[in-house]
């Protein structure tokens, strides 16, 4: 783990090194604060919970996310500092682990940075913190999943506008694959396991069922197997990309 941790520490620093991670951050905790109380409409709910943040995360992962991501390897590539990265005693895995690490915990501090919502809500009213604690891990391990996608896509172009339209577009269709409009394109042709192995695809539907307060081991396993997967998926194209 020592090569992981010099390149987690390398990205990180690279993070706050320029002004981006805190506009990023600053954007994240803005819109947070308006899906919550304005959008949300807490206050004509009249309930004091973090719902509405939780129902507005995935969308807002849609974007920003993939912005985070698109950098990852496309960068690499664009500036010429890929062929130094691949001359150091590293290994392809490290390489990815280490870069992914450093943005699941840049989006991670962001995600903790909306702690005052958590406040404000304990503030106004009685919320079942469980939930909203468990709200908070899937809402990490989706960004997770996204990062992951966001990240394999990344290394395939050095272009960072198509890594992040790419990324996009298909964090999107494993977001809304388990909605019912979905569901319903396929219910009058596709057998039953089709429309099963859509909705068991669905980011949402593994998101939604922690963001309950239940963590369910399979809906971890399944993120934690999304993000493997598509890592694995990273090497493999970085490989192939040095082989060429």
């Amino acid at each position: 783990m020592k090569g992981v941790s010099i390149i987690l520490n390398r990205e990180l620093s690279a993070y706050f090194s320029t002004p981006v991670a805190y506009i990023f951050i600053v954007i994240f905790l803005m819109l947070s604060g308006v899906f919550t109380f304005y959008l949300g409409q807490m206050f004509e709910r009249g309930q004091a919970d973090l719902s509405a943040f939780f129902n507005f995360v995935p969308w807002l992962y849609l974007v920003l996310v993939p912005s985070v991501a698109m950098r990852l390897w496309s960068e690499e590539r664009r500036s010429g500092t890929i062929e130094l990265i691949m001359t150091l005693p590293l290994t392809t895995w490290q390489l990815v682990l280490g870069k992914f690490l450093a943005a699941w915990l840049f989006i991670g501090l962001a995600l903790v940075l909306t702690f005052p919502l958590w406040l404000s809500v304990n503030y106004l009213g009685s919320p079942d913190n469980g939930v909203i604690f468990g709200a908070y891990i899937g809402a990490w391990l989706m960004a997770g999943g996204f990062l992951a996608l966001g990240s394999c896509v990344s290394a395939l172009s050095k272009n960072q506008i198509v890594a992040f339209i790419l990324s996009l577009v298909l964090c999107f269709v494993l977001v809304v694959s388990g909605f019912p409009i979905v569901q319903d394109v396929f219910s009058g042709w596709a057998p039953l396991w089709v429309i099963d192995a859509l909705s068991s695809m669905s980011f949402l539907t593994h998101f939604n069922a922690i963001s309950r307060g239940v963590i369910d081991l399979r809906d971890v396993v399944y993120f934690l197997a999304m993000i493997g997967t598509w890592l694995y998926a990273t090497v493999i194209v970085i490989d192939i990309k040095k082989a060429d």
